[in-house]
């Protein structure tokens, strides 16, 4: 076990919407600043859908520096030195049966790794790509090859109707929409982020009682609810709102910031020291 003598609690963030603001593809000098402060006391930990070492990751991760990552909600837990502290790999008959259900019900479910996109009916993430981007530059590869590799969890591309159809179909896994409502993660009912706290909290030696969560999308929600201190981003699922102990701002309103200053996590500054 690794002990922070100085670190008194866990903070964690999602990264998309949450600390990276889609709009500007920037994270918010009041959100770096923010971390900065946190530091001196608490651990920082991302908690991404996100494989944070992956390509399009990787800068983001750099940028804040965490000392602790939990990857693809949950399914791996990272700590200072690249150490894996739980790693968990989807079941390969459940994997089979999402991806056979997909090309049956024309359902976009896949991953990109390894700069390669694994999608069943990729037409959808193609439309749903230039719906919220305005192009799409894709490298679509068979998704049957996924069975021959470490999936840990898969993305579902579309509409709440179709995130519906999976959870009826499917008990064994959650499928949490992302907050713009275009997609949702799919994963086995058994991981969260949640959990991936938790491991931290026991990794760290600091209590559940000294932990705070902040997200925007409803794979955060366990997360939110495990914390002792949940906080929803502004721009939040209206479902992650409602679960939330406190909800702040909108991330291009310095949402991360305010909440900390309303939280008494830190003390405010001047607004000169993050870039006002």
């Amino acid at each position: 076990m690794v002990k922070f003598h100085k670190k008194k609690r866990i903070i964690s963030f999602d990264l998309d919407m949450t600390l990276l603001d889609h709009r500007t593809w920037e994270i918010p000098a009041s959100a770096m600043e923010a971390i900065r402060r946190l530091r001196e006391d608490s651990v920082i930990v991302v908690a991404s859908g996100r494989n944070m070492n992956e390509p399009y990751s990787v800068a983001y991760r750099d940028m804040v520096k965490p000392d602790a990552i939990i990857h693809l909600n949950g399914t791996r837990v990272e700590v200072e030195g690249g150490k894996i502290i739980f790693e968990h790999l989807m079941d390969k008959e459940r994997l089979r049966r999402l991806l056979a259900f997909g090309e049956d019900q024309k359902l976009a479910l896949g991953i990109s790794v390894d700069g390669g996109d694994y999608y069943t009916c990729p037409e959808d993430v193609v439309y749903y790509d230039k719906v919220r981007w305005g192009s799409s530059e894709r490298n679509f590869k068979d998704p049957w090859l996924l069975m021959d590799m470490p999936v840990k969890t898969l993305t579902y591309v579309g509409g709440p109707e179709g995130a519906e159809r999976l959870e009826r179909q499917f008990a064994e896994f959650k499928f949490p929409m992302f907050a713009g409502l275009m997609g949702a993660d799919v994963v086995e009912q058994e991981a969260s982020k949640a959990n991936g706290l938790m491991r931290l909290c026991e990794y760290y030696g600091i209590a559940p009682e000294q932990t705070v969560a902040f997200g925007d999308s409803m794979n955060d929600i366990e997360i939110i609810r495990e914390a002792a201190i949940g906080v929803a981003m502004g721009n939040a699922h209206p479902g992650l709102k409602a679960a939330a102990d406190y909800v702040t701002a909108d991330i291009g309103d310095d949402g991360v910031w305010k909440a900390c200053v309303a939280l008494g996590l830190f003390e405010p500054a001047n607004k000169k020291s993050i870039g006002k």
